[in-house]
């Protein structure tokens, strides 16, 4: 019988219960997945205890807390803090989000928090977002056109639009490719859910001139095909977008144009 194990410094191990703060009385557990490669150590589970009365309501507010007052090693991306920017996606109370709109009240008991799954880690919650950003860069999200550049914009009627909405809401955050079983076996070759569904969105717009090019860099049994529509993508997105739609989408179009 086959046996899998994981690597020797892969596994968890139980980490530091930090003090909490004397003066505090409405507080909540944090849990949070810690490891920095400099010190050769296996990745542990640190325990906060945040003071509610003295930070915001969201999760990303008391990372933002713990780092100020308790811990100034914990590592974590965040910018906009508004849920545009993408940078603060993780791991929360098992399900992928971005941490600036996720309300510690809609979790119950410890927030456990861990970088998000399947990439390598850089270090604490930080994820190593390089394959997947090339994997963004490789279906060339942007305006491809071969009539003459008009004088002012590119023309578009309300009505195609409109096609464009549910697709350039899109923030990369990656929570959509990590949480895909296909992308975790795949991820070499398989585009992933957020590169489709950015593939779409410039399918889909009447103004662009190379959909048959576009449609050819797809045509393959795994950059487009390794999709089988498991819908833990749709589930994940924090933006509420639909990136098993429109993958569909590009499959029917791969059909009608052999037809």
């Amino acid at each position: 019988m086959v046996q899998f194990t994981l690597p020797k410094n892969s596994k968890l191990t139980e980490g530091k219960t930090w003090p909490r703060t004397s003066h505090a009385m409405h507080v909540r557990e944090y849990r949070i997945y810690r490891w920095d490669p400099e010190t050769g150590q296996n990745p542990r589970i640190d325990s906060y205890t945040v003071d509610l009365d003295d930070c915001g309501p969201m999760v990303l507010d008391a990372l933002i807390w713990i780092k100020n007052t308790i811990d100034p090693t914990l590592t974590f991306r965040r910018s906009c803090r508004e849920g545009v920017c993408g940078s603060c996606s993780m791991n929360i109370d098992g399900t992928n989000t971005i941490a600036c709109t996720k309300a510690m009240a809609d979790i119950k008991g410890a927030v456990k928090i861990y970088p998000l799954p399947h990439l390598p880690v850089v270090k604490d919650l930080v994820p190593d977002l390089s394959g997947f950003y090339a994997q963004h860069a490789s279906i060339q999200p942007w305006l491809q056109t071969v009539t003459p550049t008009p004088d002012k914009e590119w023309r578009q009627t309300p009505a195609d639009r409109a096609k464009l909405d549910g697709l350039y809401e899109c923030i990369l955050c990656a929570c959509c490719t990590t949480s895909c079983p296909s992308y975790w076996w795949n991820s070499d070759r398989y585009l992933g859910p957020a590169a489709l569904l950015q593939a779409q969105r410039w399918i889909a717009d009447s103004r662009d001139e190379r959909t048959g090019e576009r449609l050819d860099v797809l045509e393959d049994p795994f950059r487009l095909y390794r999709c089988h529509t498991i819908m833990n993508c749709s589930k994940a997105c924090p933006k509420g977008l639909n990136p098993a739609e429109a993958i569909a989408e590009i499959k029917l179009k791969m059909v009608e144009r052999q037809v």
